[in-house]
């Protein structure tokens, strides 16, 4: 028989996988609470999760569907209460979304990244050189001196965001990702890079570029139609969080998981494993964004026996559903490469599917491709367990990912 006990989400993050195991025994629907002592659902299993995602019936617009928050009951002190501030593609329903989205899916075409991929491979190079000089035996954090600045530069050279502005930019949107932060600093973190935001959209239309802040703000100034100025800066400040986080997630877990298997570490290198299969494997079985808020039932709806009352939050728990053992069985927390069946939602699902999926997937591919045969020799530079997890329940990867290099590969 399930338990019915409502779990606490830890804001930390401390244990993901276990906490959401704890969740699971309620149901694949099933009652949490998060900081502040907000009552809120959360969705492990696969096919539920797929349902909530796909349904009309869940918004993403707090303004709107949230009866707490649009009543004004809700604590303004609430930790997380910067979800719901937010007016872009996350805080956006029906109409509205359609809109937001058509302006932002066309810089993710497949064309695009192919004429992208040349200055991430680029880029990639430079980052590696780098590495280099560390030396064979010095360790050092693959997260924060190849993942992070990695995608920082790749989505700040699409967005067209000049180099001064660049960490600053990235620096104060990691204030929503992080859920240990007080609502005063979240709220002051906000503020600094909504002024950043200001100042990068000011400078777009003096001197508009061939980037996609300058076509957003071309978008808001040819006819005043398609986004309003609080629109506009929300999605620069999402695709700014969005290209960064996740990105560097996914590689900094994709090492991680070769570095603990080291045959099958061995097996890529000597071309008995596709990288596309780690890359998908690790996707199911950590996936880098792992409790996402918001969602809101615009009507009770229910979902896999569970009736999810009108104007309550969601949250959709996409490392639980990658490891969701009616769809994966019972080795489904187990890393497998060679699993036949990867199905995971690491990406969303449906009309919020996220619009940078094909720019996530290159980068990981260049990065990887190029980074493996040039250190054949890595290996971890602290005990498996010393690894910690970043502070925050949202997101999922280790906080650091130090190595030992090695000796480099000669190079052609």
């Amino acid at each position: 028989m399930r338990s019915r006990t409502t779990v606490a989400i830890d804001p930390t993050g401390a244990d993901v996988y276990g906490e959401a195991e704890r969740i699971r025994a309620s149901g694949p629907v099933a009652r949490v609470e998060l900081p502040g002592g907000v009552r809120a659902w959360s969705v492990t299993g696969y096919e539920a999760a797929r349902r909530v995602l796909a349904d009309p019936r869940f918004s993403k617009d707090p303004r709107k569907h949230w009866t707490a928050f649009a009543e004004g009951t809700l604590d303004p002190a609430f930790p997380l209460i910067g979800w719901a501030l937010m007016e872009n593609l996350t805080t956006s329903h029906g109409e509205d979304h359609t809109r937001l989205r058509r302006l932002v899916t066309g810089a993710f075409t497949t064309g695009r990244m192919r004429g992208l991929r040349p200055g991430v491979e680029a880029a990639t190079a430079r980052l590696l050189d780098r590495l280099e000089e560390w030396g064979p035996d010095r360790a050092v954090d693959l997260k924060s001196r190849f993942a992070e600045p990695l995608a920082l530069h790749v989505i700040c050279d699409l967005l067209g965001v000049p180099q001064t502005m660049r960490e600053d930019l990235f620096g104060g949107g990691k204030a929503n990702t992080d859920s240990t932060l007080s609502s005063e600093e979240t709220a002051a973190s906000i503020e600094r890079v909504h002024a950043i935001a200001d100042d990068l959209i000011a400078a777009k239309r003096e001197e508009p570029g061939d980037d996609l802040v300058s076509d957003l703000v071309r978008a808001r100034d040819g006819d005043g139609s398609q986004l309003d100025d609080s629109e506009l800066k929300g999605t620069v400040l999402l695709l700014v969080s969005t290209g960064t986080e996740p990105v560097k997630n996914l590689l900094a877990n994709t090492l991680r998981e070769l570095l603990l298997h080291p045959g099958h570490h061995a097996a890529v290198l000597n071309g008995g494993l596709a990288l596309a299969d780690v890359v998908e494997e690790t996707l199911r079985s950590q996936a880098p964004v792992a409790h996402l808020p918001f969602r809101f039932a615009t009507e009770d709806v229910e979902v896999a026996g569970v009736t999810v009352p009108r104007g309550e939050p969601v949250l959709i728990h996409y490392a639980a559903a990658g490891r969701d053992p009616s769809l994966h069985g019972p080795d489904a927390d187990r890393f497998d490469p060679d699993r036949e069946d990867k199905r995971h939602l690491a990406f969303g699902h449906g009309v919020y599917r996220c619009v940078g999926t094909p720019l996530a997937r290159m980068e990981a591919d260049v990065a990887l491709s190029a980074l493996l045969p040039r250190f054949p020799e890595m290996r971890l530079a602290v005990a498996p367990g010393d690894l910690r997890a970043q502070n925050t329940f949202i997101m999922n990867a280790p906080d650091a990912l130090p190595v030992l290099l090695g000796g480099a590969a000669p190079r052609a």
